[in-house]
C-alpha cells in the first residue's frame, strides 16, 4: 500500500471535507474523492443554502470532536472561510495536522451572495497547522491578489493554477487527479510534522484589507457561548 492517503486512513488518521455554499454535488472532486476513499468524512451542514458562520463553525468543531485522531482538513470555497473562523476560535488544540484549502471564496467581493455576509470579517490570524492553499488566476469568486493576501495572513504555502476557474465541476475539475497529488503532499508533510510555511507578511500597501465593518446581526450559540452571526476577531 504505497498511497499516502490510504496509509494515513489505515493508521487511524482522519480526512475531513468542508464543502462550500450549496454543498459539493456527486461530480465535484470532493465527492469523487470520498467515493474513492470511503473513510473520508464530510461536514454536513444543517442549511447549505443559507450559511450562518457560527453554525458552520460549530458543525466543524462537533465533527472534529467525534474522534481523537489527527485530522487533515480539505476545504473548498466557503469551506475555507469556515476553517479560518474555526481556527481563530479553537485551532490551538492540536487536533488538526494540516489543511488543503482550495479556491477560497472572497466573502467581501462586490458580487458576493448576500448569504455570505455572516462570514465577514475573515480572521487575520495565522493558521496554527501546516496549510497548502490552491488558488486560480481566474477564479470568479476571488481575485488572485485576494487569494495571495489570504495565504500571507494565514501563513499558508500557495500554489496558483492557470485558468482553473473556481476549481469545481463548472471549470472542468471532476476527479481532479492533480488535487489528489496536492493532498498527498499535505499528508506526507503532516507525517513529518512540517510543511513549508512562509512567515506571514504585512499586506501590500495597495492590497485591499481583509476586514470590513458589518452591521451587528442576530446572535446564535456556538459551543455554549453567544456569538454574532458575523464572527469578529
Amino acid at each position: 500500500m504505497n498511497d499516502p492517503i490510504q496509509q494515513w486512513l489505515a493508521a487511524g488518521g482522519r480526512i475531513v471535507l468542508l464543502p462550500g455554499w450549496r454543498n459539493s454535488g456527486p461530480e465535484h472532486w470532493q465527492s469523487q474523492w470520498q467515493a474513492r476513499y470511503p473513510e473520508i468524512e464530510r461536514v454536513e451542514q444543517a442549511d447549505w443554502e443559507h450559511p450562518v458562520a457560527a453554525h458552520w463553525v460549530r458543525a466543524l468543531d462537533a465533527q472534529l470532536g467525534e474522534r481523537d485522531a489527527p485530522v487533515i482538513l480539505v476545504a473548498h470555497s466557503l469551506g475555507c472561510a469556515t476553517v479560518a473562523h474555526w481556527s481563530a476560535l479553537y485551532g490551538r488544540g492540536g487536533r488538526v495536522a494540516g489543511a488543503l484549502l482550495v479556491a477560497p471564496a472572497d466573502v467581501r467581493r462586490p458580487s458576493v451572495p448576500h448569504q455570505f455576509t455572516g462570514f465577514v470579517p475573515l480572521p487575520h490570524k495565522p493558521l496554527p497547522f501546516p496549510t497548502l492553499l490552491i488558488a486560480s488566476d481566474d477564479d470568479p469568486t476571488c481575485h488572485l491578489d485576494r487569494a495571495t493576501a489570504f495565504a500571507e495572513v494565514w501563513g499558508a504555502r500557495q500554489i496558483t493554477l492557470a485558468g482553473a476557474g473556481h476549481i469545481n465541476v463548472d471549470s472542468g475539475h471532476g476527479a481532479w487527479p492533480q488535487g489528489i497529488r496536492f493532498l498527498r503532499q499535505v499528508l506526507q508533510s503532516a507525517r513529518r510534522g512540517r510543511l513549508h510555511q512562509p512567515r506571514p507578511r504585512a499586506p501590500r500597501p495597495n492590497a485591499p484589507p481583509l476586514t470590513v465593518t458589518a452591521p451587528p446581526p442576530p446572535t446564535s450559540l456556538l459551543a455554549g457561548r453567544a456569538l454574532p452571526r458575523s464572527i469578529a476577531y
